[in-house]
């Protein structure tokens, strides 16, 4: 999350931790399209503006890659329903950030005006709400039923993990265990899917399902909690885009909380909604010479090898090994930003 008055820009923060092959590169193109195609599917040209620029802003695409990779590793091809699930998941992380924005009231994103700044509140909820809708409909018709009720289900997880975020805001007293909740469902819920979509369009069997569903999990909480840290520890020089948004916003989260000292704690919990940047700087110069950074790197060295330990039993393939490469490459990358 971010301040009103900051950038979220960042130029495919990340993109170079994503692995690639020949396979790999022909199909990203394709859910490229299949993105561009949905966003701007509404019968109203104002919707499609906001939704189709939106998108074609850019962004990581780690979750395609996922799709992607794992479709290929279990069925020894890109399917074109893999491709479509793809494009359907990007679509649904991309319509969750434009509510984000809204909550936020954040007025950059990736270099672009937000809908809300651009055309107000309201609007931003329906433009946001018509690509989730989007997005199932599309599983719904070109992948299968179980897809797109897939889809559904995870919008209901990114929104339970929202709540338990809203619940939270300004509370220096928030647990770890209740931040690394929020991260399940918001984070973690969005890479699991995916995973599973990818099993899905490979016609795998339920153990290899289920074992993808764990390692997009425990990839996507490692991926969370790294964007977390990096907000700590890292410069807006290295990222490009500014850092402490989250305490600035109230989002104490599981790399903050289980830093803070006993002072630190009371620092946020007097001034928390008030806190001027002085005191912000201050507090990240603190945090900066403990152990968060080497604590945090551990834990998220760890979810990393049990992702990876969660793969399914599969014949080897280069597929497969850029699904092993992701977590460690990933975070090899944010170690590197890290100030």
């Amino acid at each position: 999350m971010a301040t009103a008055q900051s950038s979220k820009q960042s130029s495919n923060q990340g993109q170079s931790a994503v692995p690639t092959m020949p396979a790999l590169a022909r199909a990203l193109p394709r859910v490229e399209d299949e993105i561009r195609a949905l966003a701007t599917s509404s019968s109203l040209p104002i919707v499609n503006t906001f939704s189709g620029r939106i998108t074609a802003a850019g962004g990581k695409r780690l979750r395609s890659v996922l799709i992607l990779s794992g479709s290929l590793a279990v069925a020894g091809t890109i399917t074109d329903k893999a491709v479509t699930a793809a494009a359907c998941v990007e679509l649904l992380h991309a319509g969750s950030l434009v509510h984000d924005d809204l909550m936020d009231n954040a007025e950059e994103r990736r270099g672009v005006r937000t809908v809300n700044a651009d055309w107000g509140p309201g609007p931003a909820v329906l433009v946001g709400d018509f690509m989730l809708a989007r997005a199932s409909q599309a599983a719904l018709d070109r992948i299968s039923p179980f897809a797109a009720s897939r889809l559904a289900r995870t919008v209901a997880e990114l929104v339970e993990g929202q709540v338990l975020e809203v619940m939270d805001l300004y509370d220096a007293h928030r647990t770890p265990d209740n931040a690394l909740r929020s991260i399940e469902l918001k984070t973690g819920a969005l890479f699991e899917v995916g995973c599973v979509l990818a099993a899905h369009c490979a016609d795998a069997d339920e153990e290899t399902t289920t074992a993808m569903a764990r390692f997009g999990g425990l990839f996507g909480v490692m991926f969370q909690i790294l964007d977390d840290l990096l907000d700590l520890a890292s410069t807006a020089q290295r990222l490009g885009k500014p850092v402490g948004n989250d305490i600035r916003q109230g989002v104490y989260t599981f790399p903050l909380l289980r830093a803070l000292t006993d002072d630190q704690r009371t620092l946020l919990a007097r001034r928390g909604r008030d806190l001027s940047d002085a005191e912000l700087t201050g507090l990240l110069a603190e945090l900066r010479q403990t152990s968060l950074v080497a604590d945090t790197l551990a834990h998220c060295t760890s979810l990393a090898a049990r992702a990876v330990r969660a793969l399914p039993d599969l014949p080897d393939s280069e597929a497969l090994g850029i699904l092993r490469e992701l977590p460690g490459a990933y975070l090899d990358w944010a170690a590197s930003r890290i100030a």
